[in-house]
């Protein structure tokens, strides 16, 4: 988990970008996002979850980055939305694990 966690701290986005998924962050619902993000059917644990959205991301960072016609600005920062959101929950079980 936390080699996951470490990716993400490392993940370089323009600051609009990431503004955009942290305020959106605040309203995330797993069951809600998810699926429309990852498929439908039973959702992954965090860890899986944020692997597959990273992934999904880094596809979306190269579209943007070589100005490809296929880049969606909203998907884009959807995908975001989840991996902030995902991060969240995951560095708040962290944490109520490390108390106990």
């Amino acid at each position: 988990m936390q080699d996951i966690l470490s990716m993400l701290n490392a993940l370089r986005r323009p600051r609009l970008l990431m503004r955009a998924a942290r305020i959106g962050a605040e309203d995330y619902r797993r069951a809600a996002h998810l699926p429309r993000l990852l498929g439908y059917g039973q959702l992954p644990r965090h860890a899986a979850a944020l692997m597959r959205l990273m992934e999904i991301e880094a596809d979306l960072n190269t579209q943007r980055v070589e100005d490809d016609s296929a880049y969606s600005l909203l998907r884009h920062i959807d995908v975001l939305i989840a991996i902030v959101g995902e991060a969240r929950v995951m560095r708040a079980a962290q944490g109520a694990n490390a108390s106990h």
